[in-house]
């Protein structure tokens, strides 16, 4: 693969950290017994603060990748933002 650029690498770091946390979190939540209801709530926290970090990754890269693919014509660009976007909406 090649290298990218992405402009809110640190943002997307910073929420990944966060969102380790939060998974870690529920683990210890799951030892200690907590209730299903408490830790459903969390999951549910940690998904949605997932598919915001997809959503930042992917407006990156409409914003920069795919304005490079529209100059240069390249297909394969758009086919593979198809397939990213696909897997990301699983």
């Amino acid at each position: 693969m090649e290298k990218h650029n992405h402009p809110n690498q640190k943002k997307v770091i910073n929420r990944m950290s966060r969102i380790i946390g939060h998974t870690q979190a529920i683990k210890r939540m799951v030892e200690e017994e907590k209730s299903c209801e408490e830790i459903l709530i969390q999951i549910a926290a940690v998904r949605s603060a997932l598919n915001n970090v997809g959503k930042v990754i992917l407006k990156d890269h409409m914003q920069h990748s795919l304005i490079e693919a529209i100059e240069s014509g390249d297909e394969e660009a758009f086919e593979a933002l198809d397939k990213a976007i696909d897997k990301l909406l699983k």
